[in-house]
């Protein structure tokens, strides 16, 4: 759950923009949205302010935006907020913020996808561009990315919990999808890049398609399943074969097993997200999750 360690208005922005970045301060200031471990403030038309309100990891992860975003969003065939400017810890605010390209669109826990078809095949196209070997020095991920034993133990803490909670409504169905998962052969070929972080809240749509692809702070190389996953998350049903017959190069067989995986781990998160009562809870995170759920748990029959 985030903790608002720092009050950040319109006027705090306003002073750090002049303070640091005064070729900027003539720019117009106003809220964007307020993330899970970010605020985003409006600068201007065409960029935006991203400052950390939570406490964590999220300074050093805006840093690793800072400097690899950039390097990949020419060959993304869509929209991303690519960093411009860092700001350093001040007075004023002791954490490092960015300024990136402000990219329109509501996010997807919002304004959920539609357009079925055309969506699929912009995720593809997406995953396929961005799926390509990372270099040395690229980021690890933390907790995913890697093999899906790393995090099985939280998984089945944390299924244990949700059933309890009546926050799943058919423990053994998606125990078995996890366990299918977790037991596939791990990925065995380079890094590549993934995002790492693909949900609702973190996709773009306009007019019921895919329109942009936001947060890079969990950006890494690791095994794509991880980001393929998304899929079963932010496509309606009857889209999952077109997607994964779009991406290249075509996934195979474990690939898929460890991504429905990743997909059980990406939407347990977001259900307990979406129950949570306090500051951190989302709602509109629950239902995409649970619809994920009941997709998964229709491939095995």
């Amino acid at each position: 759950m985030p903790d608002a360690d720092v009050e950040i208005t319109a006027e705090l922005v306003r002073d750090l923009v002049r303070d640091q970045h005064p070729d900027l301060a003539d720019h117009p200031v106003r809220l964007g949205a307020r993330g899970w471990a970010n605020q985003l403030w409006r600068l201007g038309d065409d960029l935006a302010v991203r400052l950390p309100w939570a406490t964590g990891e999220s300074d050093e992860l805006l840093r690793k935006e800072h400097t690899w975003v950039p390097k990949l969003a020419a060959r993304l065939p869509l929209p991303v907020p690519v960093p411009q400017r860092i700001g350093e810890p001040s007075e004023r605010f002791p954490r490092p913020w960015l300024i990136t390209t402000w990219v329109p669109g509501t996010s997807a826990d919002r304004a959920p996808v539609t357009r079925a078809a055309d969506t699929a095949d912009s995720l593809a196209a997406f995953l396929t561009a961005l799926h390509e070997p990372a270099p040395v020095g690229a980021p690890a991920g933390w907790d995913r990315g890697g093999p899906l034993a790393d995090v099985a133990e939280g998984v089945t803490r944390g299924l244990a919990s949700a059933a309890e909670r009546g926050l799943i409504s058919d423990l053994a169905a998606v125990t078995a999808v996890w366990h299918d998962a977790v037991t596939a052969p791990e990925w065995t070929g380079p890094g590549l890049w993934i995002h790492a972080d693909l949900h609702p809240a973190n996709v773009l749509t306009a007019d019921g398609s895919l329109c942009g692809v936001v947060d890079f702070g969990a950006l890494c190389a690791g095994d794509p399943a991880c980001d393929l996953a998304a899929a079963w998350i932010l496509l309606p049903d009857g889209a999952i074969d077109r997607f994964y017959a779009a991406y290249q190069p075509a996934p195979d067989a474990a690939t898929l097993r460890r991504a429905r995986g990743w997909a059980v781990w990406r939407a347990l998160g977001c259900i307990f997200v979406g129950d949570d009562g306090g500051p951190g809870g989302k709602p509109t995170w629950g239902p995409p999750a649970e619809a994920s759920l009941r997709r998964l748990i229709a491939t095995l029959r």
